[in-house]
């Protein structure tokens, strides 16, 4: 078993996005946990920008994710479509054993400006007729957090469940981040801080000061994507900035013209490695970090086999 092969197994994906989707998708969440289950994977979560993915699983785990072993969950990305600031279906996504809340993402007035004024970042278009972009503020004229903000927060909290802060600009991810930890959220998540949030090195640090962990997404890194390429020193630049302890990487994959999820993490994987990250960092960056904010380092360790004796 090569190296990579070998990394690969017991990784975890924080960041798929399969059908069904307004934008046009390459895969289903169950062609997504074959895949996985494939790789040696042991988990991955399904986002959509337009629905709480967590019910769909529900039905899926009783029959066609039945006999894959690789643990699926979903979680809910907080846009116009699920009615933006919306406690009710946060509460819903967490009870049906959601993981993850996006704070806006394609509905946040960062994201809509920056698809504006930089149409080659290539972010996909809807497949037909779109609505007019109403942007879902998180913070109110004063620059404090709205009160739905702050139930939601105390929602992840009770649910220890995992915030993102979405596609919303630095000063809005600092009071989200700010506002999770006055409610007890134990886990933090800023995605690709390099596209659309256009953070700076010293908001990076910032938010794993705050107790984020920093996903870079790797269709941003595979030369067969349709999106922005960047090359693997700025990858490593971005790791050595705060640390594997404190890096994810998700491939953000599954669009309808580029590499599938496992593709996006082999071949990255694979290019870490040429650049001489080492394998015990990579472990930290597809899973163990992973493992912590979803939960499963707990589990794995409740799983250890009792002493002789015992």
């Amino acid at each position: 078993m090569d190296a990579v092969t070998r990394l690969l197994q017991g990784s975890i994906d924080l960041h798929i996005h399969p059908s069904p989707s307004l934008f046009p998708r390459r895969l289903d969440a169950v062609e997504a946990a074959e895949q996985a289950a494939q790789a040696g994977m042991r988990a991955i979560v399904i986002k959509s920008h337009h629905h709480t993915t967590a019910p769909e699983l529900v039905p899926l785990k009783s029959h066609d994710l039945k006999n894959i072993p690789v643990q699926v969950f979903g979680g809910v990305a907080l846009n116009s479509y699920v009615g933006g600031l919306n406690p009710y279906i946060v509460d819903m996504t967490l009870r049906l054993g959601g993981k993850i809340v996006w704070f806006p993402t394609i509905s946040s007035e960062n994201h809509i400006k920056h698809h504006q004024a930089q149409p080659h970042m290539k972010f996909p278009s809807q497949v037909g007729r779109e609505l007019p972009d109403i942007p879902v503020k998180v913070l109110d004229e004063k620059g404090e957090l709205l009160p739905e903000a702050r139930t939601i927060l105390e929602l992840i909290a009770e649910a220890d469940a995992i915030l993102s802060s979405g596609h919303v600009s630095v000063p809005e991810a600092l009071a989200l981040l700010r506002g999770a930890k006055e409610a007890g959220v134990r886990k933090m998540l800023i995605n690709h801080p390099d596209f659309v949030i256009d953070a700076s090195e010293d908001d990076v640090k910032e938010f794993v000061r705050l107790g984020a962990y920093i996903e870079h997404s790797m269709c941003m890194y595979h030369p067969e994507s349709t999106f922005h390429f960047w090359n693997f020193d700025r990858l490593k630049h971005w790791i050595e900035l705060v640390g594997p302890e404190r890096t994810l990487l998700g491939s953000d994959l599954g669009q309808k013209n580029n590499p599938l999820p496992v593709e996006g993490l082999r071949y990255t994987v694979e290019k870490l490695l040429d650049i001489g990250i080492k394998e015990q960092e990579i472990e930290f960056m597809i899973r163990k970090n992973s493992e912590a904010l979803l939960g499963l380092e707990e589990a794995a360790e409740r799983r250890l086999p009792a002493k002789k004796g015992a």
